[in-house]
């Protein structure tokens, strides 16, 4: 069986997940507290492999591989970066040459090839982080999975869960599960994945 694609993100209550350019997760209207956090920490360590665009990937080396051995950081917190540092990745990227921390990288003209050649190898769950990747291989068909984590807030104005999408997605509900932060998680199958979009030049 081909692994699944599960693109994972904080989301507002209308679907953004930037309220200020660059925020990349660490916005103020995010509520991520111990058990929120530990939740991430469970199925980040249950992924078979992360893939993360550039972006989000340089975010979460500038900070996770030291926050390891913090010793003034809670135990949930050097936990996950202990995840992050030892979890196999992929970084999608046009720029970059080279990553530490079990990480490859794929890029050039054909990384949605490379990443559907890599999906097809894979048994288990293939966390997506970014945007922009989401959106590229949900227009490419390979999208399999949303894990959305929905915080109590209404931004009215930011970055939408993917970039440029305007036509229905149809979705089916698999799991959700509410926090003491007051955030809610909903899980969902992209019932059939749209076809291609035809490249542009």
């Amino acid at each position: 069986m081909p692994g699944r694609f599960v693109y994972w993100m904080n989301v507002s209550t209308d679907l953004l997940i930037e309220h200020a350019h660059g925020e990349q997760g660490g916005g103020t209207w995010m509520r991520i507290g111990e058990s929120l956090h530990r939740e991430f920490n469970a199925r980040a360590r249950s992924l078979s492999l992360m893939v993360q665009g550039r972006t989000i990937h340089e975010t979460m080396e500038g900070f996770w591989p030291a926050a390891r051995d913090d010793e003034s950081l809670p135990d949930y917190l050097r936990e996950y970066g202990e995840i992050w540092t030892s979890k196999p990745k992929v970084l999608v990227s046009r720029t970059r040459t080279s990553a530490e921390y079990d990480t490859v990288i794929i890029g050039g003209d054909d990384a949605i090839g490379q990443l559907a050649e890599l999906r097809r190898r894979t048994d288990g769950d293939i966390g997506v982080g970014g945007a922009t990747l989401a959106t590229a291989l949900l227009r490419a068909g390979l999208l399999d999975e949303l894990m959305l984590f929905t915080h109590p807030v209404i931004l009215g104005a930011g970055r939408p869960l993917f970039d440029g999408h305007d036509v229905p997605l149809e979705l089916d509900l698999l799991e959700q599960a509410r926090f003491d932060e007051g955030v809610t998680l909903h899980r969902y199958a992209v019932r059939s994945a749209p076809a291609p979009l035809p490249q542009t030049t």
